[in-house]
């Protein structure tokens, strides 16, 4: 089977809900990605054959198709196109395996992948607020199908967040001790300038806002419960952020024909989905299937990135999986770093690809939990 190769994986540094990119047009934060990964290539723009971005709640800046509109906001040529993905929080990351399966199909030589989320400007659910505004039901309770197989069960990513924790009996203090090392490791990395290859400065704006240097389990432990009875708190689930993120996948062609160098190659790409009520669930029987599917183990795997959308969801990954925890997210997660949700599965990927080189690792892991229940799971092979 033909390949595909990532040439580069950039991303912004992430901003905090009303901070340093909330005042920044989605497509002109987008924008600034896409330029920043072909001029670290040195690709002609006039080459590409598509842009795939991710990004949901695609209302106002971000309406539209904003990958058609961010490439052209860029300044690019007018015959390139773009189309928007929309796979919940894995929408940047599903962006990466349309690309990887363009290229592997010999339909397309070179693609750029990505995604952008302005979540200060356009809050998470807004288009399913805006529906409501116009009289329309929401996705699950205005359906017969969906109540006649799941009734009038909420559907909520805190009540799955919390069933996964009573599930597999998380403590409170166990998620604030994961949070609080995810705040550790990301200003641990951002002291030693390991993200500082991977992000492209927005103007004067060059590290992430998330983590918090005056966070403590003393101070976690004073934080409500987010609803009466819930194990979870504001500081176990990630944050709400702006960001944009992008990736250049090529053909073993286009590789030839010009002889520019990849740095890694994508050696599997897959998705798979669990129980929509339970949602978050997702990453546990997707890694599973990845790893049968390429005869790998966890053993095999060199660093993984795992979206920390809650402590709960990587902690029974961790259980379920028997992945190394000093492997996980070795530079923080969501929790400290935020989870601009369109933008985050290219921004893993650009973490992954730059710790892998750091590191000298051969394979690395990505997979995060996705709205529905789905979950990606990306792995790479660093060249």
């Amino acid at each position: 089977m033909p390949e595909a190769f990532l040439l580069d994986a950039v991303r912004t540094p992430i901003g905090r809900r009303g901070g340093a990119l909330s005042g920044m047009h989605s497509a002109d934060l987008a924008a600034h990605v896409l330029a920043a990964a072909l001029s670290r290539t040195g690709v002609d723009p006039g080459l590409v054959d598509d842009v795939i971005l991710g990004c949901t709640d695609t209302l106002g800046s971000q309406a539209g198709n904003i990958a058609r509109t961010a490439w052209l906001a860029a300044g690019f040529p007018d015959h390139v196109p773009g189309v928007t993905v929309d796979r919940q929080c894995g929408s940047s990351q599903q962006a990466v395996h349309f690309a990887a399966q363009a290229v592997m199909s010999g339909t397309q030589d070179l693609v750029l992948a990505g995604g952008v989320q302005n979540m200060t400007q356009i809050p998470i659910s807004a288009a399913m607020l805006a529906g409501r505004e116009f009289g329309f039901d929401d996705p699950f309770s205005g359906s017969k199908g969906w109540q006649n197989r799941y009734g009038s069960t909420e559907i909520s990513q805190f009540r799955s967040a919390d069933m996964i924790a009573e599930h597999w009996d998380l403590s409170r203090e166990a998620m604030e001790t994961y949070a609080l090392r995810s705040h550790q490791r990301a200003l641990a990395a951002i002291d030693a300038g390991r993200f500082d290859a991977e992000t492209v400065a927005v103007d004067d704006f060059r590290h992430d806002e998330g983590p918090r240097r005056d966070t403590s389990l003393e101070r976690m432990r004073s934080l409500k419960p987010l609803s009466d009875g819930s194990r979870l708190t504001a500081a176990v689930a990630s944050q709400i952020s702006d960001g944009a993120s992008a990736a250049l996948l090529a053909s073993e062609d286009f590789v030839r024909r010009t002889g520019i160098t990849p740095r890694a190659r994508i050696h599997h790409i897959s998705v798979r989905a669990a129980d929509p009520v339970w949602m978050l669930t997702g990453p546990i029987p997707a890694t599973a299937h990845a790893l049968r599917k390429t005869g790998l183990t966890v053993d095999d795997i060199d660093l993984f990135e795992v979206n920390e959308a809650f402590a709960s969801v990587v902690l029974a990954w961790l259980e379920e999986t028997g992945a190394d925890p000093e492997h996980v997210n070795v530079n923080g997660g969501g929790i400290a770093l935020g989870h601009p949700i369109g933008a985050t599965g290219t921004k893993l990927l650009a973490t992954l690809l730059h710790e892998l080189d750091r590191r000298g690792g051969r394979y690395g892991l990505q997979t995060m939990c996705e709205g529905g229940g789905t979950a990606n799971v990306t792995i790479i092979e660093r060249l």
